[in-house]
């Protein structure tokens, strides 16, 4: 489908049960060069109070890069809880060696007014701003496609981030399940910072049903055209890793995610080629 090798990548969520340890030795296994840490594990990094530097040293002893801290919630619902956390988080970035920080946002069915939305992401984006040049990472903004989020859409991000001049700070995260059930067709190639990978492959639940729990790893039976957003990504310009962020129970409950996931990313690799 085209000739660039894709570069895929581990979200902590593809192996929840697994602690940080493990988890690494894990992508390090499947030959991947990137993970993305979260602080929603119980028991794990970053809840379990970790150091960052004790993170960063791991990761460098299995050759990975941290690519996020996956996230900032309720980013755009900007006050001075969310800074707080906010710095928090981006010094643990900056201290553990992530390239980024995941802001997801409100997705509770409120700020979703049209005005009010846009008027609250820019605020956001500009306390944000400072921290993340000051920790020398970036935002990564991720819509979610949920009728209930306050930013559906990529294209409302790309709208607030250039016309503030600060596509140096943030970068779009492409999530394929997000992208589909958006229902949004447009593609933002050259600020994608990242892609979140997983599939829906169950015949019996309708685009607005589609949740968290339906998202398995990609393989022959996906339903919400995987391959063809990332060969179009790539193809106009995208180069960065293809993280999995598979949220299905059955996906969780593997013992060894291990040859799942080595066989969805030789799924993935034999269908972009």
């Amino acid at each position: 489908m085209n000739a660039t090798t894709p570069v895929f990548a581990l979200n902590h969520m593809s192996a929840p049960r697994f602690d940080i340890g493990r988890f690494f030795a894990l992508a390090a296994s499947l030959g991947v060069g990137g993970v993305e840490i979260r602080n929603d594990l119980d028991g794990n990094a970053i809840l379990d109070g970790t150091p960052p530097e004790e993170v960063r040293s791991l990761a460098a002893r299995h050759g990975l890069e941290i690519l996020s801290i996956n996230a900032l919630q309720r980013f755009n619902e900007w006050n001075g809880a969310r800074e707080s956390e906010a710095r928090s988080l981006a010094s643990y970035c900056a201290r553990c060696g992530a390239r980024g920080l995941v802001l997801v946002p409100v997705n509770d069915g409120s700020g979703r007014a049209d005005g009010e939305r846009q008027a609250n992401l820019r605020v956001a984006l500009q306390g944000l701003a400072p921290i993340l040049v000051e920790a020398g990472i970036l935002g990564l903004v991720e819509p979610l496609g949920f009728a209930t989020c306050s930013l559906r859409l990529k294209s409302e991000a790309v709208e607030a981030i250039e016309a503030a001049g600060m596509t140096a700070t943030f970068r779009l995260v492409h999530d394929t399940f997000h992208h589909f059930v958006a229902g949004e067709s447009v593609l933002f190639p050259q600020i994608t910072g990242l892609v979140h990978v997983s599939g829906v492959a169950d015949r019996s639940v309708t685009v607005t049903g589609m949740r968290d729990a339906h998202r398995v790893l990609v393989d022959g039976e996906d339903r919400i055209g995987n391959v063809e957003q990332i060969a179009a990504l790539i193809d106009g310009g995208y180069a960065g890793p293809l993280s999995f962020e598979p949220f299905a129970p059955a996906v969780h409950a593997l013992a060894d995610p291990g040859p799942a996931l080595s066989a969805s990313i030789a799924h993935l690799r034999s269908a972009l080629v």
